[in-house]
């Protein structure tokens, strides 16, 4: 037996040896999980109906919109219906039921898409305000990743809300992956809400978040990491920020019962785990700087600093 032959036999026998002893490596048995490029599909297409003239090649979306939502909408209800059924019979939910919530979530949810699409004008707003090196609001819904992130969890929010297995997750983790800002579908966000830049903001489950709120990049709005684990799903652990707050880059805000009061501006850097008064300003005391001068410049003294 040629060696790659026994390699390929020894480690295929410890894999399926693995599978035998842990479930968690197959769905459950008889049922399939939601398809996570069908998902990632809506989503695209939802972004083509909001904003049909920057995703869209369609010419139909111009001359006769109301036949182009009609027909997008159309398809676009039987996948989501589709794959929001599968997530349902994953959880156990009988064939019945299942076929009726998903109908029926899926009625709400495109109920909610003109006011998710009102919320994101004002989201488009915030940036433009907010952002001097926007050339216009137009760039904005082009190419801003900020955007596209809340975009995202809007959609996931709702489903969220309707207490929809994977599909909001899938979603918000897809923007995640695209843009390096993690909004967890269970955060509350009000309206004119900006991030700017965006890499590295997390935005955790039951965070809430009020109007007029702007982050910066690397902003984390966590939870405090206990032993506790899944004892506090259905808990809150990540903080309220009130209206007119602006939170600079690489900041921290941790815990349930930590609130930052409106019209607050926390600097960059800061970390912060007690609730901040409204219309305040906090700081980090800068570090000390150490200056070196250029090597040509080194005396013997101070040759081994380098």
């Amino acid at each position: 037996m040629s060696d790659k032959k026994s390699a390929i036999l020894k480690v295929a026998k410890g894999l399926t040896e693995n599978y035998a002893s842990e479930e968690l490596f197959m769905p459950k048995s008889g049922r399939r999980l939601p398809n996570r490029s069908v998902i990632i599909d809506i989503v695209r297409d939802l972004k083509s109906i909001i904003f049909p003239g920057y995703f869209s090649t369609d010419t139909s979306a111009t001359v006769f919109p109301e036949y182009y939502v009609g027909h997008r909408l159309n398809d676009i209800y039987d996948r989501l219906k589709n794959q929001i059924e599968i997530a349902l019979l994953y959880h156990g939910e009988e064939p019945e039921e299942a076929a009726a919530r998903a109908d029926r979530t899926t009625c709400g949810f495109f109920e909610q898409l003109p006011e998710i699409q009102r919320l994101l004008l004002t989201d488009v707003q915030a940036g433009f305000d907010g952002d001097p090196a926007a050339k216009s609001k137009e760039e904005i819904i082009f190419s801003y990743p900020g955007l596209f992130a809340i975009y995202v969890y809007r959609l996931a929010h709702v489903l969220y809300k309707e207490e929809i297995p994977f599909i909001p997750r899938v979603m918000s983790e897809y923007a995640h992956g695209r843009t390096g800002i993690d909004i967890n579908p269970g955060a509350t966000i009000g309206e004119y809400f900006f991030i700017d830049h965006g890499t590295g903001v997390v935005v955790g489950e039951t965070t809430e978040i009020g109007n007029n709120v702007k982050l910066y990049q690397g902003v984390t709005l966590g939870a405090l990491s206990t032993r506790m684990g899944q004892q506090l799903a259905n808990v809150k652990r990540h903080p309220t920020i009130r209206d007119n707050v602006t939170i600079y880059s690489n900041s921290t805000v941790l815990g349930g019962e930590t609130v930052v009061g409106e019209n607050t501006i926390i600097g960059g850097n800061t970390f912060i785990t007690e609730s901040i008064p409204a219309n305040t300003k906090v700081s980090a005391k800068s570090p000390e700087l150490v200056i070196k001068k250029p090597k040509s410049q080194v005396s013997a003294t101070n040759v081994w600093d380098y």
